[in-house]
């Protein structure tokens, strides 16, 4: 049975790391709002822009321009999205897990990927299991997400892809929901795919000015660059969330520890109280 000094050490290792978990958690509870209010903020321009190039993109043909045009099943490059750091539950393993997936079951009938990683945690799960596939690691880079640096990530993708490396392009990330809740996304980023008309059909004409060929050159970049700035968004508000949640229960949990070795340790402390009492007793009989 462990001593009355080690319970009480234990008591207070738990106690400290229990301020530690409250801290985290409130340091991504107020990082959270913020990177909520900028998920918020982007999904109208990103929704609406590619409700747009969807239209355009079924309205042209494929070969038009390079971002818009379908080639066969060679080779595709799955860009994951994670985290650069741990404590925030499952959130790293399960985005990693399904890129895994992804690429080994090959859904999308593929013959062959390529995968372009961001955030630390992605790179060490995948380098041990489907490392000879990984191209690239953009590591300590979500602390400061900004449209320049989906940019630079958009110039990485939008290049192979034109030069014919990739046949396709697939985004993995999570979605944020909620603070307890984030979906599991895989989505196509290249080439465009149209998205059929609801309603009566009815489709919006469009005028080129100065021409067809150098307003697509310029926007569907652009569209690229905002549907990663998007996804990049919607990843480190549900890193946040994860975080959140995960040192919630953390601290819940240290509390019922704390509990339970307080009442180890009165129960230890009661039992040496009545052995000292015991034997006091027993020496005072014995005298007798």
């Amino acid at each position: 049975m462990p001593s009355l000094k080690d319970i009480k050490k234990r008591i207070g290792s738990v106690k400290n790391t229990q301020q530690i978990t409250k801290a985290m958690k409130m340091v991504s509870a107020a990082k959270l709002r913020r990177a909520q209010d900028a998920v918020v903020a982007a999904r109208p321009y990103a929704d609406k822009m590619l409700d747009v190039l969807s239209n355009l993109a079924l309205r042209e043909e494929s070969g038009v321009h390079p971002l818009l045009q379908e080639r066969g099943k060679g080779k595709a490059l799955v860009v994951l999205m994670t985290a650069d750091r741990g404590l925030c539950g499952g959130f790293n393993t399960n985005i990693s897990k399904k890129a895994e997936r992804f690429v080994r079951e090959n859904e999308e009938g593929f013959e062959d990927y390529d995968i372009l990683i961001v955030g630390r945690k992605g790179n060490e799960y995948l380098k041990s299991r489907v490392g000879d596939k990984i191209t690239k690691v953009h590591e300590h880079v979500t602390g400061n997400i900004n449209f320049g640096l989906a940019s630079l990530l958009g110039e990485e993708i939008i290049e192979p892809f034109v030069n014919e490396t990739y046949d396709a392009v697939f985004l993995v990330y999570n979605s944020f929901q909620s603070a307890i809740s984030q979906e599991l996304t895989v989505s196509q980023l290249l080439p465009i795919v149209p998205k059929e008309i609801e309603g009566d059909g009815y489709s919006a004409e469009y005028i080129y000015e100065p021409s067809r060929g150098e307003v697509l050159e310029q926007i569907l970049p652009k569209h690229i660059n905002v549907q990663i700035f998007r996804a990049l968004l919607e990843s480190v508000a549900s890193e946040h969330g994860a975080r959140m949640t995960a040192m919630d229960s953390a601290s819940k949990n240290a509390s019922e520890m704390i509990g339970k070795l307080t009442l180890q340790y009165n129960r230890a402390r009661q039992a040496a109280i009545t052995k000292e009492l015991m034997e006091i007793i027993s020496g005072a009989e014995s005298i007798k």
